[in-house]
């Protein structure tokens, strides 16, 4: 081969890959365009001459007659199309946000969303990390709107500006670790270890740019060995993020012991181009007010955020406070043996918020 071959074929095949994802991108949107048209052209004739479903059969018959070459025109599909133009009316949003999105990701947010600005904080973060119908699909059901941006945290006074909002908008409350089961894991290394066997579903909860780097990290410190439960490293903070897990209620002693492992990641792991390091604790139930006051002064940023099996607010509010607790149900029972009711009782429990 001639001298440069290589490199020639590298640049060609990487100029192809382009081309055909601007080529698949430019018919994603024009289609989604023709789609939304003839969305407005059948939602006019409904609202304004009384069309039925019937209508829409023998249209789509027609329609299917003259472009038998065409999909995307069944009945279905066409009240699809109808749904489309009058859940996003403004041709703005079609034409810069939704052309991103394929149309089996818009059905999704067709079927499972009523609120316009819920539906519109899916479609952008969807485009943006680019998730599957299936993760779209399953970051709905578990209402990530709710939780994204709202754990409790120091950043504001510890990062710069923009670092601290993009901080701010990666981490959650309450993380939400479903695939652990129906078991209620009393230890963490019980949790530790379940989180590392679905680590895919884990970094998934996460979000977008967390890479795993190990689990036990050793640090050493003043001739001690000390542990980090968890490493990741952060793709866009730049930055190692050290996650300890806490299988009890939030303690205030928590935070000293994270604020070293941050100082000693940031002296013996953080590279001279990386960000300071982020702490985030996971704890079954907090008190806000005493999370405030533990963070209010520390120097290193750290999160703090409940985990759950479930997410408890499943349960009407006005509920949540009147179940009995699992030592009030033992005392109930009389004794603090393990019988079979007292077990079903544990398992039927669910996770304390752990709010004052």
């Amino acid at each position: 081969m001639p001298s440069g071959y290589g490199d020639a074929l590298g640049e060609l095949k990487t100029r192809i890959q382009q081309a055909r994802l601007r080529t698949v991108m430019a018919a994603n949107a024009a289609m989604l365009q023709l789609y939304w048209d003839m969305g407005r052209t059948i939602l006019a004739r409904q609202e304004h001459e009384g069309w039925g479903a019937k209508v829409i059969n023998r249209l789509s018959a027609d329609l299917r007659d003259a472009f038998p070459d065409m999909s995307g025109l069944s009945p279905r599909n066409l009240r699809y199309m109808r749904d489309f133009a009058s859940a996003w009316p403004d041709p703005e949003i079609v034409q810069r946000l939704l052309p991103n999105l394929p149309w089996g990701q818009n059905v999704v947010l067709l079927d499972r969303l009523r609120d316009p600005q819920t539906r519109l904080w899916y479609a952008t973060q969807c485009a943006r990390q680019g998730w599957s119908r299936s993760v779209l699909a399953l970051q709905i059901e578990r209402r990530l709107h709710e939780r994204q941006g709202k754990a409790q945290s120091n950043f504001a006074l510890t990062l710069p500006p923009v670092d601290s909002d993009m901080a701010a908008q990666v981490f959650k409350d309450p993380y939400l670790f479903d695939f652990l089961g129906t078991a209620d894991p009393r230890r963490e290394r019980e949790v530790e270890q379940a989180l590392v066997d679905h680590v895919q579903r884990f970094l998934l909860e996460l979000g977008s740019g967390f890479a795993f780097v190990g689990r036990q990290v050793p640090l050493e410190v003043g001739g001690q060995d000390f542990v980090v439960d968890l490493l990741f490293y952060h793709l866009k903070l730049r930055c190692y993020v050290v996650v300890e897990l806490r299988a009890v209620a939030f303690d205030p002693g928590f935070v000293g012991q994270l604020n070293l492992y941050l100082s000693a990641a940031d002296d013996l792991l953080r590279h001279p181009d990386d960000q300071p390091t982020i702490g985030l604790l996971l704890c079954r139930g907090k008190n806000e007010l005493v999370v405030e006051y533990a963070l209010r002064h520390l120097k290193r940023p750290v999160g703090v955020a409940e985990w759950e099996t479930e997410l408890v607010d499943k349960l009407p509010k006005a509920l949540r406070g009147s179940l009995p607790t699992v030592e009030e149900i033992e005392a109930e029972l009389g004794g603090t043996g393990a019988t079979p009711k007292k077990r079903a009782a544990r398992t039927a429990r669910k996770p304390s918020r752990g709010r004052a």
